[in-house]
């Protein structure tokens, strides 16, 4: 099986930029005959009832998947066997560093800010034993390797910073790169379509799947949404929801497509004229109705 896949935190509404993305994830994998799956990715900031919401608008949007929604918080048996895999080669090292720690400390040349400079990489077992009594430790994956390469559809072929990314936080939730990574290929997703800010994250995560002996999949970074100071596009800047701009009167899907530069129609009626490579490569400025 192949696959695209959209996959939102339930820890909101979705706005219209993230319906935006859902639309060309949605149009990517129909258009070359993938299935396309729905996950939610729950393992943090869960809103109750946020899911159903999600799940609602998508529908009204006109988007349709394939088989069950998949929730991560379910699937913490696939990440114990990945990271068990990963701790029997020895990639796996004990980390008792702070965030905080990990902003300041002084970076690798050319590192982009906030990589981990390997401060817990080559502790002694005495060393780690005095850190586990100060506070406990999470799991970071031992990289042989500082960058990567993928090849993204819009993007061209990008190089970027691989790291020794957190694999499990110190309060034992599986982080958000090893879930990701080990859900896309247990789902057969091979179509990862989603905004251009996480595009530096797609070598680190696409180096993960090979050391899990799995196939990156081909990355479609689209452009971001931005509010009208040029910001990523947040729930706080006003009537940017679905129910929000329909209960204004917005046409919610024209408003998208229109800034697509794509005909006013159905999800079903754009599969036949929709090109990817004639999509607006600048972000979108939404200015919400008032």
């Amino acid at each position: 099986m192949t696959a695209g896949r959209f996959a939102p935190s339930p820890s909101g509404d979705l706005h219209v930029g993230n319906l935006r993305t859902a639309l060309l994830a949605w149009l990517c994998a129909r258009q070359s005959d993938r299935e396309f799956l729905l996950r939610v990715e729950d393992l943090d900031r869960v809103r109750p009832g946020a899911e159903e919401g999600q799940l609602a608008d998508l529908a009204s949007l006109g988007l349709t998947w394939d088989g069950p929604v998949v929730r991560q918080s379910e699937r913490a048996r696939l990440y114990d066997a990945a990271l068990a895999s990963l701790a029997g080669r020895g990639l796996v090292y004990e980390c008792f560093c702070t965030r905080r720690e990990v902003l300041e400390a002084p970076s690798a040349p050319h590192a982009p800010p906030g990589s981990y400079p390997g401060t817990c990489r080559d502790l002694t077992e005495d060393e780690r034993a005095q850190r586990r009594r100060e506070r406990p430790a999470a799991l970071r994956l031992r990289a042989g390797t500082a960058t990567f390469t993928v090849e993204d559809a819009i993007h061209g072929t990008y190089e970027g910073a691989v790291d020794d990314v957190v694999l499990r936080r110190g309060d034992g939730a599986v982080a958000y790169n090893l879930a990701v990574v080990v859900d896309d290929a247990h789902q057969g997703v091979d179509q990862v379509v989603r905004a251009d800010d996480l595009l530096s994250s797609a070598p680190r995560q696409a180096y993960l799947a090979t050391l899990l002996g799995a196939t990156p999949p081909t990355y479609v970074h689209v452009p971001l949404t931005l509010n009208v100071d040029g910001r990523r596009l947040a729930k706080r800047d006003g009537a940017v929801t679905y129910a929000d701009l329909t209960a204004a009167g917005v046409d919610v899907l024209g408003a998208i497509t229109s800034s697509l530069g794509l005909d006013r129609a159905t999800p079903q009626e754009l599969l036949s004229t929709f090109d990817l490579a004639a999509i607006p490569r600048e972000p979108w400025v939404f200015v919400p109705p008032t």
